[in-house]
């Protein structure tokens, strides 16, 4: 069984070939190819991840290539982990929020569409690559942000192409939340046994239940979350919404709740975030082409991303072998959320097996939560149209109609300096040009 990698030279990878090694014998990958468009990066990480897998008694063969058809072809899962520009880019994306007075992030935001303009073209074209050269039925599993988007794109561009979104922000919400409750039970639960139940987009969710071994403690570990919101001198989330709506929204909702808060924290920078990273992987690097490291080094974390090896990996075992487990997934919900349209790309709970990825009977959010929700879908509906068509018109929609969007009178001047700043990194129809 042969499973790609696109964007294999990122410096989390090291993480996702440990996630197989862990699994080699539920999961028998055979090879693993590692394919980027930075050969040097990927000799260093590509030549690690070697190292890493013969440590361990060489039970699968890792590829290197440059390659990218080259590397879909025959392959059984395909996933997607790759950075369009680099993190140059994503310090670009950050610095144009700050630069309006808006908020400058990854994934929310003008950031996000940035991000998604350069990002949907090039996963669309790795689902046409895997609708001509995969093998029967291959799935293409996507880590890259903003995740829920293209997931949105791949579902109304190449709906053939069997694929999925996935993060690691519902595994840590499920991991923090259990210890909350082991905390204030005095009970040590296994995480297997326990099920997350959260629903709305990646990125911008809420989480709304915990079960463990079938019985909800939802109402306990909201209790100890008001609790610990109350103790605390700047919490997070104000503790009346947690308490009102018995919801405990996702952390990256703190940019809409908190969004004068969060472009405040800005005026500090430099560093942002991506000048952070930037220097965090230039360590990386360095320790990953030592010839002697053959394990994961400590401060791979530094980097973020904790548990991205487990969902990545939990994901492709449960599909491979017919589990039928429960896993939060980013697809189409065709509808399980009573109300919604069912075309809309959400997160939440799917029972993943050889079947695909069914999303589970959900109910509808909170009204207050699903206008912010309705909102930012409209946006990415329009911001995935605009990626694939090169319509600036499209583009300028998406802008006005996200919450962090600038508004109407600035958002033609963000929309030009957006494309100019990415035009080496997007198709050249946005500049009147087919070639």
């Amino acid at each position: 069984m042969k499973v790609t990698v696109m964007g294999g030279g990122s410096t989390y990878t090291p993480e996702l070939v440990n996630g197989f090694l862990d699994r080699v014998k539920q999961f028998p990958v055979t090879e693993l190819w590692l394919m980027d468009v930075d050969e040097a990066r990927l000799n260093i990480v590509g030549g690690f991840a070697r190292r890493m897998v013969e440590a361990k008694g060489s039970p699968f063969k890792v590829v290197l290539s440059t390659d990218r058809r080259a590397a879909v072809a025959g392959a059984s899962y395909v996933t997607t982990q790759l950075r369009v520009g680099q993190m140059p880019a994503r310090r670009e994306d950050e610095y144009l929020g700050l630069r309006y007075g808006l908020v400058g992030q990854e994934t929310t935001g003008v950031g996000g569409m940035a991000k998604a303009l350069r990002t949907v073209p090039v996963i669309l074209q790795i689902a046409a690559d895997m609708r001509e050269l995969a093998a029967p039925g291959a799935m293409l599993v996507n880590f890259t942000n903003p995740a829920g988007l293209v997931t949105q794109a791949l579902s109304m561009f190449a709906p053939d192409v069997p694929a999925v979104g996935v993060c690691n922000v519902p595994i840590t919400a499920k991991m923090f939340l259990l210890g909350l409750y082991e905390r204030a039970s005095g009970l040590k639960v296994d995480p297997e046994s326990t099920d997350l139940v959260t629903l709305g987009l990646n990125h911008l969710s809420w989480h709304r239940g915990l079960r463990v071994d079938d019985h909800d403690v939802w109402p306990e570990v909201i209790q100890e979350v008001v609790k610990e919101l109350r103790e605390e001198d700047e919490p997070e989330f104000d503790p009346t919404l947690v308490e009102t709506l018995k919801v405990i929204p996702n952390y990256y909702l703190g940019y809409y709740y908190d969004t004068a808060h969060k472009v405040e924290l800005q005026s500090a920078w430099p560093p942002s975030r991506a000048d952070t990273v930037i220097e965090v992987e230039k360590v990386l690097l360095q320790e990953y082409a030592d010839p002697n490291l053959k394990e994961a080094p400590a401060d791979m974390m530094k980097r973020g991303g904790a548990y991205y090896s487990t969902v990545a990996t939990q994901l492709l075992n449960a599909h491979y072998n017919d589990l039928g487990e429960v896993h939060i997934c980013n697809t189409v919900q065709g509808g399980a959320v009573p109300g919604y349209p069912k075309e809309w790309v959400m997160e939440l709970p799917c029972r993943v097996s050889r079947a695909g990825i069914q999303p589970l009977p959900a109910e509808p959010l909170p009204l207050s939560c699903f206008g912010l929700l309705s909102q930012v879908k409209a946006y990415e509906l329009l911001t995935a149209r605009a990626a694939v068509t090169c319509d600036r018109a499209l583009a300028y929609e998406a802008l006005v109609a996200h919450p962090l969007g600038p508004g109407p009178r600035k958002a033609k001047a963000l929309l030009e300096e957006m494309l100019e700043i990415n035009r080496p990194h997007l198709p050249a129809k946005w500049f009147g040009s087919e070639a």
